[in-house]
């Protein structure tokens, strides 16, 4: 929806005002339907990461901030449909959480926001949306892995650049290192664990493709114009 929102846009309404009403909408009626929480981890700090929740999911959504990525995997856990914000530049001082969304029953990355991505973007935080949801829900495009490595080795960024991923963080695992590869949807768990040696690979969910919008269609101008 949104991809077809700012593609149709014109005008000199900014696309910042058009997204940001749609997703309020979107996100009010799905609150009154059915009351959910958004759960945030602030130990990078807080304004941002608010700014991101409240851009994408309104004022009404209550905010429930948290102290670290493992506190915002529980609340989202123990629910009956929260959602979790986390940030998507890497590992935080929980370390490699995203080992914790391992297992079938464990909540899954289901989105990447921004999704419309732009200059000058009012909640330009990119962040992972975290939920106990039904993976057939989710969009596939980008399929995210939790790869588990007993010692690293010089020619694993090969490895996994020639399948079409990329490593999005790493950290320190109780049995060694931890990696979360993004991959094309068609490029599966299973190709991971067979292109790399002793590796233990692990779905923890996945994204729409991101969109990227110009500076000239985003509505955004420069003093003077």
């Amino acid at each position: 929806m949104m991809r077809a929102l700012v593609e149709r846009h014109r005008g000199l309404l900014p696309v910042d005002a058009v997204e940001g009403v749609w997703r309020v909408i979107v996100s009010t009626f799905t609150y009154v339907q059915n009351n959910y929480c958004v759960h945030a981890d602030d130990s990078g700090g807080d304004a941002q990461i608010r700014d991101s929740a409240r851009f994408h999911f309104g004022f009404t959504v209550p905010y429930i901030a948290h102290h670290g990525a493992d506190a915002v995997i529980d609340a989202v856990a123990k629910s009956k449909g929260d959602l979790g914000v986390l940030r998507a530049t890497g590992a935080t001082g929980d370390g490699a959480w995203w080992t914790r969304l391992i297992g079938e029953n464990a909540p899954k990355i289901i989105a990447r926001l921004p999704f419309v991505e732009r200059p000058d973007h009012p909640a330009g935080l990119p962040v992972f949306i975290l939920a106990c949801a039904a993976s057939e829900a989710a969009s596939h495009d980008i399929l995210l892995h939790a790869i588990q490595l007993s010692e690293w080795s010089h020619s694993i960024p090969a490895i996994i650049s020639e399948l079409e991923g990329e490593i999005v963080a790493s950290a320190p695992h109780a049995k060694g290192l931890s990696l979360m590869v993004a991959a094309p949807g068609r490029i599966e768990a299973k190709r991971f664990a067979q292109a790399i040696t002793k590796a233990s690979v692990s779905s923890i969910g996945s994204h729409a493709q991101r969109y990227e919008l110009s500076r000239a269609r985003s509505g955004v101008f420069a003093p003077g114009r």
